[in-house]
């Protein structure tokens, strides 16, 4: 039998997504592409913005169509938050919650075995009663990556006004380190040369289980024997100040970058969103640790449009951005989400002008990434090779976006990879150099990244 897998969101779903496709490989299922005709197809859904509960249903609907007699299973945030809207889906044969993924192999073996179908099955725990961390894990590498995703931790009880997220989720969870340790050996003695830490609050990460923070974690898997390098996927300035920051760089495999989600530039929509700090001491911590490594790479999250924020509160946001200096910007506009005190607010920002400060923001952040490539030229960076590309003009890639996939007959005579500050980078090479650390200087910009050349 085939089994089909559709992920939406964030690490933490293609982490688990991958642990179940594991799974079900262990069961004697092949697993195909999301588009071929399978006997089962589980869809790990989002339920971040309206844009991610739309794909979501989409891809449910789109499963049915494939193979009327298909298994389908929808398990994730989307699920989690509207179980009975996921359950009415024409087609749908199972609703899992977020911490009951574990069960969905034997959920979906039960179903195959008795194709009676009576509505939609509902497996899943009120938010309050998820306060035991789910162990789901990865053995053998993550198929085709170079890189390999590692959930640390599961839940958040910040609560930010416009965040759905916790509801979804559930209360902090930490893995034990112990745990995390193991996964990480075995993923390195299978090839893996990054590992990604992630979680739905990794800033959190050991304060259930009586943890000063993530550094002891850190520590422990910097001493793991092996040719990789540790990258922390997000930290939050709620809880993570310049010192903490600070005291990671002495790790030599941890990167010198950090995804620090900003949210806003402005004081009073940051008041507002309840994020517990201010621009100023958001902007502390990126000059601390810029004066201890010049290149050391920030990415960010911001949010436009949230409700009452006026041009001068997007204006914060922009000037924030430029001080920054920041690598990578990702922009959302502002989705109400039913349930959260943002959503109750009467005065949301229209959508014409969400779209308009969203243009104007993601045309900054290019401009700012450009500066920060501008500062790299003539560095030397260690890049770890990940994909080739095809097409050095047009841009067109073989692999898939955002997959670090790496493919053989790439014709252009270029692969690709990041670098520890999380630079893409491409360098003339072939397949030899495929899962490898090499030692570069960076040239220019090129693309959506810089070109380097091979230090010998």
């Amino acid at each position: 039998m085939k089994a089909a897998f559709r992920t939406l969101g964030c690490k933490v779903n293609r982490y688990e997504t991958e642990a179940l496709m594991q799974r079900f490989a262990g069961l004697g299922f092949d697993i195909c592409e999301e588009d071929e005709r399978a006997d089962v197809y589980v869809i790990n859904t989002c339920t971040v913005t309206n844009l991610a509960d739309r794909k979501s249903r989409q891809f449910i609907r789109r499963a049915r169509k494939l193979n009327a007699d298909a298994v389908v299973c929808v398990t994730g945030c989307y699920a989690q938050i509207n179980p009975d809207e996921a359950a009415s889906i024409e087609g749908v044969d199972l609703v899992v919650g977020t911490d009951e993924k574990h069960m969905i192999p034997e959920l979906v073996m039960g179903l195959l075995e008795k194709r009676e179908f009576s509505g939609a099955k509902i497996v899943m725990k009120e938010r309050d009663d998820l306060r035991e961390y789910e162990e789901l894990s990865i053995r053998g590498g993550m198929t085709g990556r170079t890189r390999a995703f590692i959930k640390i931790e599961d839940g958040c009880d910040h609560y930010c006004t416009y965040c759905i997220i916790p509801y979804a989720r559930g209360h902090i969870r930490s893995r034990t380190p112990e745990s995390i340790a193991e996964e990480v050996r075995d993923l390195v003695e299978h090839g893996c040369k990054e590992i990604v830490l992630t979680g739905i609050n990794t800033a959190f990460y050991g304060r259930d289980l009586g943890l000063p923070g993530v550094e002891p974690l850190i520590a422990e898997l910097n001493s793991i024997p092996g040719d990789f390098r540790i990258r922390l996927s997000s930290l939050e300035p709620t809880v993570i100040g310049a010192k903490d920051i600070l005291g990671l760089l002495g790790y030599e495999k941890l990167c010198h970058h950090l995804h620090l989600a900003l949210q806003s530039g402005s004081d009073k929509v940051l008041s507002e969103m309840r994020r517990g700090y201010t621009s100023a001491e958001y902007l502390d911590i990126v000059k601390a640790v810029r004066e201890a490594d010049p290149l050391y790479g920030f990415s960010t999250d911001i949010i436009v449009g949230f409700p009452g924020e006026t041009d001068a509160d997007f204006d914060g946001s922009c000037s924030v951005t430029q001080a920054a200096g920041f690598g990578k910007v990702h922009v959302f506009k502002y989705s109400r989400r039913q349930g959260t005190p943002a959503a109750e607010r009467s005065d949301q920002v229209p959508g014409d002008i969400k779209n308009e400060r969203s243009a104007k923001l993601i045309g900054l952040a290019s401009d700012t990434a450009a500066g920060f490539f501008q500062r790299n030229i003539g560095s030397e960076q260690v890049v770890l090779v990940e994909r080739s590309v095809t097409d050095p003009v047009t841009g067109e890639s073989q692999g898939i976006e955002g997959e670090p996939d790496f493919v053989k007959d790439a014709e252009s005579g270029f692969v690709c990879g990041y670098t520890g500050n999380y630079i893409k980078t491409y360098i003339e090479g072939g397949e030899e150099l495929y899962n490898k650390f090499v030692r570069v200087r960076m040239t220019g910009p090129y693309r959506d990244g810089m070109k380097a050349e091979i230090i010998y």
